[in-house]
């Protein structure tokens, strides 16, 4: 998309929420969906869809443009030639269904406020960058926003506390859009466990994948003319461009180098944490509250760029006396009871027999009874598409969401701390014994103007 329209400086773009370049186009005029007909497209549930690259085009946008219930109205990227290519597979989509005027009402944005300021937006998918999570979360439902968000759905405990309140008080729906409950192999290990097929569960082991740092550049080179670099970079800090801080330019296929860089991202113990540990929670039936002890060592990646954790071994303790051990490896959650043991490998081939193990075969042929726990199964979009129209909650609402990403970030500050032994409160949503440790729980002061409160 071509402009003629100048840039705007740093000191302008914080003294005015403007629209910016060519890739902004004005909101349409449209009324709210309760004061239009039944047959009218705003019945269905209006979309903006907030951050263009690879998790978003390969995984996130089809879904809700293929379902009945909703419509595409916005797209939103600092990166132009992203934006474009969310705009065009949005257009392309509807055209090919010939859906009546909906090919043409899809507008495309650079500033994502200007999507939550358009009163016709029902709810947003972000699917940005970690740092801007918890800021762009917080914003939507400040603006009366349903939310579905990217995991982890924060970099800092203090955050998510703030975003899972404000969701519950403003009454808003929120899901974490992680698919691991969706899974059938973790969906049937949490089932069985919550119905005690394996007695009094004692330990729980978990793993993440281990992480690349394949060999890039480094130099500091203008950034290419297609990305807001300033906008990208918004509340994170002011550092010259380097690509591989950000992602490799017209490329929505590569794993985009932010996601190696403290600045931006905590790195696999949260990336992946929150999907596995996430499972370990609702089968312990802790996903509504935390360990009280927790331990755990690791390495950091020295590299100019690339600092995240390459190497991890973390220890918690619940109060209900189960112990979790979750440690860099091969992608699995592990469940040890009085009766045996239960394993989910995360493998791609979904006819693997070694994706769902267990010490005795007959303990996967348990049926679950009428009168038993039993867990809805259906994928993370449907669940969210289905609450946002009936106000129920979802499977994986925010509170849940910062109790599990929350247990990542503790392991994460025992780290940072040289591996030191914390207790945890998990009322509180404070350690006990270490003012360090709770000065980590809060995010530092945020460039401006991206205040959370």
């Amino acid at each position: 998309m071509k402009s003629d329209a100048p840039l705007l400086s740093r000191r302008r773009f914080l003294r005015h929420t403007t629209r910016l370049g060519a890739c902004v186009s004005a909101a349409p005029l449209v009324l709210r969906h309760s004061l239009l007909g039944a047959d009218a497209p705003s019945k269905k549930i209006v979309l903006g869809m907030i951050g263009m690259g690879r998790q978003m085009m390969a995984l996130n946008l089809k879904p809700f443009l293929e379902s009945p219930d909703c419509v595409v109205a916005a797209v939103c990227d600092v990166d132009a030639w992203r934006l474009e290519q969310g705009l065009q597979a949005v257009q392309r989509f509807y055209a090919s269904k010939k859906t009546s005027g909906q090919d043409n009402r899809c507008r495309a944005y650079k500033d994502f406020r200007e999507i939550i300021a358009r009163p016709d937006i029902d709810a947003v998918f972000i699917s940005t960058p970690d740092h801007w999570h918890a800021p762009m979360a917080i914003a939507a439902v400040k603006a009366g926003k349903d939310v579905s968000l990217e995991k982890p759905i924060t970099r800092y405990v203090n955050e998510g506390r703030l975003l899972a309140d404000l969701v519950r008080d403003r009454k808003r729906i929120f899901r974490v859009d992680s698919e691991f409950r969706s899974l059938e192999p973790f969906h049937r290990a949490a089932e069985l466990v919550r119905n005690g097929r394996l007695g009094r569960l004692h330990t729980i082991r978990s793993g993440c994948p281990r992480e690349v740092f394949p060999a890039e550049p480094e130099e500091i080179t203008p950034p290419p003319p297609e990305l807001d670099y300033d906008l990208w970079l918004g509340p994170a800090p002011e550092v010259p461009y380097i690509q591989k801080r950000v992602h490799p330019p017209k490329d929505l296929k590569s794993r985009p180098g932010w996601m190696r860089n403290l600045d931006y991202c905590d790195g696999m113990i949260t990336n992946w944490g929150t999907h596995l540990n996430d499972i370990a929670q609702w089968a312990n039936d802790t996903e509504r509250t935390g360990p009280v002890e927790v331990k755990a060592t690791g390495t950091y990646h020295q590299g100019k760029v690339w600092n995240v954790l390459e190497s991890f071994d973390a220890w918690y303790r619940f109060a209900n006396g189960v112990q979790l051990f979750y440690q860099m490896g091969e992608p699995h959650v592990r469940f040890e009871g009085e009766k045996g043991w239960i394993q989910v490998n995360y493998i791609a081939d979904r006819l693997s027999p070694e994706r769902l193990k267990a010490s005795d075969p007959a303990i996967l042929r348990e049926k679950i009874g009428p009168g038993e726990i039993h867990f809805p199964l259906q994928s993370e979009k449907t669940d969210f598409i289905e609450a946002v129209k009936t106000r129920r909650p979802t499977i994986e609402d925010a509170e849940v969401g910062q109790r599990t990403t929350s247990l990542c970030h503790l392991a994460h500050i025992a780290i940072q701390l040289g591996g030191v032994h914390l207790r945890w409160d998990p009322d509180r949503e404070r350690f006990e014994n270490n003012d360090a440790a709770n000065q980590l729980l809060n995010r530092p002061p945020l460039r401006p103007p991206w205040k959370l409160e």
